[in-house]
């Protein structure tokens, strides 16, 4: 019996495809649609590929550059790198606080909305490149400014 099924699908396969009528037509649609198969599997493949290097080319700059090297800023930049850093939360009220520095001493002076925000601000500042100490000199409102040392 499954010599005869066997037989029997070959026959139907060979009638369809070699069809007086439709035989030619079958046998290309069938050759391109196979065709259009492969070249689509190879350009997903490719992509793949090309997104498996990207990542790999990401991850490779990540490890090259774990730590930032030193850089020697001038005052200049090194206000303004502060500034970047401290400004970037949209709650810093951004008009009523100064930012300076001297010799690598960041000072911040100003008048901040609440006593984490004030230490926030120092701590951000601390962590920027470059920054040797930071002078504190925010205060809250209906306080009087800290004195400079």
């Amino acid at each position: 019996m499954p010599r005869f099924t066997v037989g029997a699908g070959v026959g139907a396969l060979l009638l369809y495809y070699f069809d007086p009528q439709n035989g030619k037509r079958r046998r290309h649609v069938t050759r391109d649609r196979t065709l259009a198969f492969f070249r689509h599997g190879a350009r997903h493949a490719e992509r793949a590929g090309r997104g498996v290097a990207a990542n790999a080319s990401g991850v490779a700059q990540k490890v090259q550059h774990l730590r930032e090297e030193p850089k020697d800023y001038d005052d200049a930049t090194l206000a303004h790198k502060v500034e970047t850093e401290i400004f970037r939360d949209a709650d810093v009220p951004k008009g009523q606080i100064n930012v300076n520095a001297q010799n690598g001493v960041v000072q911040l002076r100003g008048e901040v909305p609440s006593e984490d925000m004030l230490e926030t601000l120092a701590e951000r500042a601390r962590e920027v490149q470059g920054v040797v100490d930071v002078e504190n000199l925010l205060h809250l409102p209906g306080t009087e400014a800290p004195m400079h040392q």
